[in-house]
C-alpha cells in the first residue's frame, strides 16, 4: 500500500457489515470487537480514533491497516471515504 494511499485511509470510516469473526486473525478480531462495543453502539468509528486505541494497546500500524483491508476483502467491514471537495 503507497504512503498516499494510507494517508487517505486514515481520513475513511469503517462500518461493520457482518458481524462475524470466523477465521478472523488476532488483529481483525480487536478491530471487530472496537467496532461492537463503540461507544455510541453504531457499529462505526473513525480510523485515526481506532489506530489511536490499538497502539495504545500495542499494536502495529501496518498490522492495523492491512487487518482493515483484509476485513474489506472478505466484506465483514466497509470502509467508507469522505468526499474531497
Amino acid at each position: 500500500m503507497a504512503r498516499g494511499e494510507r494517508r487517505r485511509l486514515l481520513e475513511g470510516i469503517v462500518v461493520l457489515i457482518r458481524d462475524t469473526t470466523w477465521k478472523c486473525g488476532r488483529v481483525e478480531r480487536t478491530v471487530l470487537e472496537f467496532l461492537r462495543n463503540d461507544i455510541k453502539g453504531r457499529g462505526r468509528a473513525r480510523i485515526k480514533d481506532m489506530l489511536e486505541r490499538l497502539e495504545a494497546d500495542g499494536h502495529k500500524r501496518s498490522e492495523f491497516l492491512d487487518a482493515i483491508k483484509r476485513l474489506e476483502k472478505r466484506r465483514i467491514v466497509k470502509i467508507m471515504m469522505p468526499d474531497s471537495a
